[in-house]
């Protein structure tokens, strides 16, 4: 897989290369995700879940990346205390999977778009039916299932800070006391000198989403807002963790 950026009219007008395949064009100012679908839909994920082959092209790529990625960041904080989970936005249940081969004693709820969740549960692995649950709603709209942690893994990228410091306060209300979220991001050097990969990302949300990528400071202020506290951070070899406490209740 390749990434070529084409330019012209100056910064005006930015084309992204994947393979072969043109994938859509940015104008200044603002993303292109009606043009890419041809709709007057704006969220890209709602225009992906009505499409069941874009579905399953989206979900096949997640499953790939964390079959590859998933135990390096699940593993970077212990988590074994943890026995309810929830995996919010989390697509099929390939995350899920590599949670619980790393704490065998947890379960997993994964909470999703209703097309997702219905793709999702076609290639559930009946032998995992105890461990991995299927939640349908939105999580920006609907209850949150309770959990004792939450793992947002690519989620907040998408979102600009408003909305997610508006997700993750909900999360904080929904989550048990002493429980937390695991944020799974690529996450930029404080003085942003890097990593590519996080740049290329940036650029790639720029052009479909209003998110961005971001420092661990920023993180940190976010997951603040939110009433997280105690916030770790790990670098990982591909992708990176955060993690976030909820206090105990005290009298």
């Amino acid at each position: 897989m390749y990434i070529v950026v084409h330019t012209t009219e100056g910064l005006k007008s930015i084309r992204i290369t994947l393979g072969n395949f043109h994938l859509f064009h940015f104008r200044e100012g603002k993303h292109q995700v009606q043009l890419m679908y041809g709709t007057s839909e704006k969220d890209i994920y709602k225009n992906l879940s009505s499409s069941k082959e874009d579905i399953e092209k989206f979900q096949s790529g997640m499953e790939d990346a964390w079959s590859l990625y998933g135990q390096d960041v699940i593993c970077a904080f212990d988590l074994s205390s943890f026995n309810r989970v929830c995996d919010v936005g989390g697509g099929s249940d390939a995350f899920a999977k590599q949670y619980i081969s790393c704490y065998p004693n947890s379960t997993v709820t994964i909470f999703d778009l209703p097309n997702v969740v219905e793709r999702a549960k076609k290639h559930f692995v009946p032998s995992e039916e105890d461990k991995i649950t299927f939640q349908s709603g939105d999580f920006f709209n609907d209850p949150i299932p309770e959990a004792d942690l939450y793992i947002l893994a690519r989620i907040l990228h998408n979102q600009d800070d408003e909305k997610c410091v508006a997700l993750l306060t909900k999360l904080h209300k929904a989550c048990k006391p002493g429980g937390g979220v695991l944020l799974v991001e690529t996450v930029l050097n404080e003085d942003r000198s890097g990593p590519l990969a996080a740049h290329i990302y940036s650029i790639l949300v720029m052009l479909v989403l209003e998110g961005k990528e971001r420092t661990l400071s920023e993180y940190s202020t976010l997951l603040g807002a939110a009433g997280f506290k105690d916030v770790q951070f790990k670098k990982g070899r591909h992708l990176d963790a955060v993690y976030g406490r909820k206090e105990n209740i005290s009298f």
